[in-house]
């Protein structure tokens, strides 16, 4: 997979370089370009931004400052072509991750996961990602549909926005999407960036150490992820649930179920609605507690 970042900020996006990334950049799962709008501003000032027209208060991104930019991205030229890649903060070869160690089977080729039966990197466009509060609610199922894209574009947008006729023309070179992380307000769409790109790329293939992993995440099957536990067995006179003592994995993936289950209840209930429920599931909302307690 490939991520391309144009933002006036790139040290903003060094977090890409971190952690489970930085180790999918080493492994050539992952490579990422970030590149400074700026460069394709003329004049003496550099300026991305200028008044609106209609009037009102602060200031609109330039058309002619990022169609060439996104041209450029898209084809793989210009100041594009000669950004070099990120490379991973802090070297990971060798080191062995905890459910490797562990003897979990390896995570499946996009082969076996992508949707519709189709490959990564069937579609001829480019995916174009602009943040902006206006735009489509961000899905768990949303990043699991990019995890099979080849080439994601983010476009971060500062002030007022970026001219809407930029987006508009893009769609001639991108299959474009305007997306948003929440009903609220940031300075730039640099943080969404970081969040989309972490939701998307953990579910590439290989990235995180086997399938279960995110299977079992929150919203992975319309639920809240229930609660975790590990040593010590108790802790400041708090034990651990006996179910997950038990050694009985019907009866550990139940207790898991129904606290599933409870959490959503409690905490996003409308989420329930698109849920298939059993009748087991329904008992333990109606009784509000689960029967392996």
């Amino acid at each position: 997979m490939r991520l391309d970042v144009v933002t006036i900020f790139p040290d903003y996006l060094d977090p890409l370089r971190h952690a489970l990334l930085g180790k999918a950049i080493e492994k050539g799962i992952l490579e990422v370009g970030v590149h400074d709008l700026r460069q394709w501003a003329t004049g003496v000032h550099q300026a991305v931004d200028d008044s609106p027209y209609g009037g009102g208060p602060g200031m609109v991104m330039k058309p002619d400052v990022w169609g060439p930019a996104l041209d450029d991205v898209a084809a793989g030229t210009g100041p594009a072509a000669r950004a070099a890649a990120l490379d991973s903060a802090v070297p990971h070869r060798g080191q062995a991750r905890h459910d490797e160690l562990a003897g979990l089977p390896a995570e499946s080729s996009y082969a076996d996961v992508a949707p519709d039966g189709e490959a990564a990197g069937d579609v001829a466009k480019p995916l174009l990602v602009v943040p902006t509060p206006a735009g489509a609610p961000f899905t768990q199922d949303m990043a699991r549909r990019w995890s099979h894209e080849s080439h994601i574009v983010f476009a971060c947008g500062r002030y007022e926005g970026i001219d809407q006729r930029v987006v508009e023309d893009a769609a001639e070179r991108y299959r474009v999407e305007e997306v948003s992380i929440g009903d609220y307000v940031l300075i730039g769409g640099e943080v969404a960036v970081l969040v989309m790109a972490e939701a998307v790329v953990r579910l590439v293939p290989g990235v995180l150490g086997n399938r279960r992993s995110h299977e079992e995440d929150s919203f992975s099957d319309g639920l809240l992820e229930g609660p975790g536990y590990t040593k010590p067995r108790e802790w400041r006179g708090r034990e651990v649930p006996a179910a997950l003592l038990s050694g009985n994995h019907a009866r550990i993936d139940r207790w898991r179920r129904d606290q599933a289950l409870l959490r959503t209840q409690a905490r996003r209930p409308e989420l329930l609605e698109g849920v298939e429920l059993s009748a087991r599931d329904r008992k333990t909302l109606d009784d509000g507690v689960s029967p392996e307690e």
